[in-house]
């Protein structure tokens, strides 16, 4: 892990742990209404402040909490026009599968690029700290995958132009 991810994550992991304190908590409005109040917006009294970490200008991350949710937003390095494209059609594909993830959100918030969305019923079917464990996995793995794609992607427009340039021999 480089020196300056590992703080980085650190600092997500911990925030992650005490933001991650949900309960069962009905709507204030409509009588056994339960809805993510991290969503919903409906009372502000159950809403946490909302706290970014950011690595650098580009690479940071949102975690907005409430009573009985919490909602994690990622916004992924793009170095250049080329990761720009490979991070948005990477996490669309992941997002039109965003019911095999669970706590997938099919849209992320403006500005960033993936969304997670974590309930009560999430921290009670699953356990907190593998919730946790899985999410740090996914920020650290999406660079690498979106690396190897860029080189991968290099590597074929390389070998094309090579095929392509014989012809004029």
């Amino acid at each position: 892990m480089a020196a300056t991810l590992k703080p980085y994550l650190n600092a997500v992991r911990c925030t992650l742990e005490a933001a991650m304190c949900l309960e069962n908590f009905y709507s204030q409005r409509v009588e056994r209404h339960l809805k993510p109040e991290v969503e919903v917006r409906s009372s502000k009294e159950v809403l946490f402040t909302p706290l970014e970490i950011s690595r650098n200008e580009r690479e940071k991350v949102l975690i907005e909490g409430s009573i009985n949710s919490l909602r994690m937003s990622i916004a992924i390095k793009q170095a250049d026009e080329i990761e720009k494209i490979l991070c948005h059609k990477f996490m669309r594909f992941m997002m039109m599968r965003a019911e095999n993830f669970f706590i997938l959100r099919r849209k992320p918030i403006p500005g960033y690029d993936i969304s997670f969305l974590i309930t009560n019923y999430h921290t009670e079917a699953m356990y907190k700290h593998k919730l946790i464990d899985y999410i740090i996995e996914f920020m650290t793995e999406i660079d690498k995958e979106i690396s190897e794609m860029k080189l991968s992607l290099n590597a074929r427009a390389r070998i094309s132009a090579t095929e392509f340039l014989k012809n004029f021999n």
